[in-house]
């Protein structure tokens, strides 16, 4: 999300800019080839050695805007040394024989979150709203892809090992529709006009975090879900539906505030809310986890549908 809005503002396209991105590639690669040990392991040796690599690519950037926007020059040091701070804490604290605790990673990622905050509150830097609404729209569509991904592949496991059913195709179904009616959502209000000030540019970044999240989340929930449905998972139905259904709410949610909320009046505002409830009480009336899933997303689709026909 930082190399986004630093694009947005300084991507001058030379040698030196496109190396210094090879390096943060470099980094990102190096953080997936550590996720396994993460997993598995408890080890986020290399993780934090890729995250450091990623990020200091970055520093060299802030350093070159520094020497180059006079204009802006606290700002870009204010990045630069905030970020190398930061990875002075994950390198020191992670390999160090302190004990590095769920606490100590929390304070971390606020810092991490603090340093835009604190570098732009001197002197803004740039950016193009359209560019940057669609940078984190193209990321949306990764993070949605990738779930697909990994629903159709428990899907196909499943199909393979002749552990095929009635709820299963409900589930197929309903996950699809999901999936769909959350892509279409996402890109059925423009927000590039709303991106004109510090405090929505922060607001509307940051809260991406959860959209991000909330997909990624739903993605896993209805991959275990196959397992679910066939039996094959060590958790019953109604909680594999409510995690589904609290994914859901946490996407929606984030959505109707970043991208709906702002031109809803009077009872029109009332509709979410609603949907909220009954998207909460479905696990309640159905049990078995692939009905559920299919009824939550009727129910998303159809209060999609009730909004763009009453409420647009």
């Amino acid at each position: 999300m930082n190399f986004s809005w630093f694009a947005s503002a300084y991507d001058n396209d030379d040698a030196l800019y496109r190396i210094l991105t090879f390096v943060q590639i470099i980094g990102s690669l190096v953080i997936a080839a550590g996720i396994p040990s993460a997993f598995q392991q408890q080890d986020f040796d290399v993780i934090i050695i890729g995250y450091a690599i990623m990020r200091l690519g970055l520093v060299t950037q802030w350093f070159r805007v520094a020497r180059s926007d006079t204009a802006r020059r606290k700002t870009a040091l204010r990045y630069a040394f905030g970020i190398i701070l930061v990875q002075i804490g994950w390198l020191f604290f992670h390999f160090s024989p302190i004990h590095f605790s769920v606490y100590l990673f929390v304070l971390l990622a606020i810092a991490e979150l603090c340093v835009p905050i604190f570098a732009e509150s001197h002197n803004m830097t740039p950016w193009h709203a359209h560019h940057i609404s669609e940078r984190y729209s193209l990321l949306t569509i990764i993070v949605l892809g990738e779930s697909i991904v990994g629903c159709s592949l428990a899907m196909a496991d499943a199909l393979n090992n002749q552990r095929f059913s009635t709820e299963l195709i409900f589930l197929m179904v309903g996950g699809l529709m999901m999936m769909f009616t959350m892509w279409w959502s996402y890109f059925d209000t423009s927000i590039a006009e709303r991106l004109n000030s510090r405090k929505m540019a922060f607001t509307w970044g940051y809260g991406h975090f959860f959209v991000f999240i909330s997909i990624a989340a739903i993605g896993a929930g209805l991959a275990a879900a196959v397992d679910v449905v066939s039996h094959e998972a060590m958790i019953s139905s109604e909680k594999e539906s409510y995690f589904v259904a609290i994914s859901l709410i946490l996407y929606t949610t984030s959505l109707y505030l970043l991208h709906e909320l702002h031109h809803q009046h009077g009872w029109k505002k009332i509709l979410y809310p609603l949907t909220v409830v009954i998207v909460l009480c479905i696990p309640l009336l159905l049990k078995p986890a692939g009905y559920a899933i299919f009824a939550m997303a009727v129910v998303y689709a159809l209060r999609l549908m009730f909004s763009k026909c009453y409420l647009a």
